[in-house]
């Protein structure tokens, strides 16, 4: 499991922009970023130097890798496989990134959060055509049914999840059953399906220093 180790709230804060690592409270009236524009840390509300290319290529980065939870090593990986591809490097790797099982689970509105549906894929509660699949970076594909097992659908923080996600927008490159717990992938989604406020771009030209 990707994990920071540091308080989510402080990430999004560094980024100066929401990457919804904690769930309901990122929609809600309480999140620090709204309340807190500067950068955490003791000098957070003094003057902010101007930073070079490098430095805006890495912050951006730095932002992609927190939102999707994926470690240094594993998010290199990534951007190879993205560059090895046909097409926009940049797209491609956007595109690998959403068709992270657990990222489907979060984008279906079955959890709360990433970090989230990474707990409830290693716990074994999801299904990929009828398959319990346990691992987070599992590459789903255009047709796969992915869904919440039947004894587990009526764990607390997954009902929950699913009440609170009625009011998101659904990607187009989705379809969900909400009383099923049940959710296909249309296809593979295109970058303007993708509402990650990120320049993938710059992330691009970032490891092609």
């Amino acid at each position: 499991m990707a994990s920071e180790g540091n308080p989510v709230c402080r990430l999004c804060r560094r980024e100066g922009v929401k990457l919804y690592l904690k769930g309901d409270k990122c929609y809600s009236r309480k999140c620090p970023v709204e309340r807190r524009t500067y950068p955490p840390g003791q000098h957070g509300q003094g003057m902010q130097r101007k930073l070079s290319d490098y430095g805006v290529q890495l912050r951006e980065k730095q932002k992609m890798r927190r939102i999707y939870g994926v470690r240094e090593r594993q998010f290199r990986i990534y951007v190879k496989e993205a560059i090895r591809r046909p097409g926009v490097t940049g797209e491609n790797l956007l595109q690998l990134l959403e068709m992270r099982l657990d990222n489907v689970v979060y984008r279906l509105g079955l959890a709360a959060s990433r970090a989230q549906a990474r707990q409830f894929v290693s716990h074994g509660h999801i299904r990929v055509n009828g398959k319990r699949v346990n691992i987070a970076s599992y590459q789903v594909r255009p047709g796969d049914v992915v869904e919440v097992d039947e004894s587990a659908r009526k764990i607390p923080p997954i009902v929950a999840a699913v009440e609170a996600a009625g009011g998101r927008a659904l990607p187009a490159w989705l379809e969900f059953d909400a009383n099923e717990m049940r959710g296909r992938v249309i296809s593979a989604p295109l970058r303007d399906e993708i509402d990650t406020d990120v320049q993938e771009s710059l992330i691009v030209e970032f490891y092609s220093r």
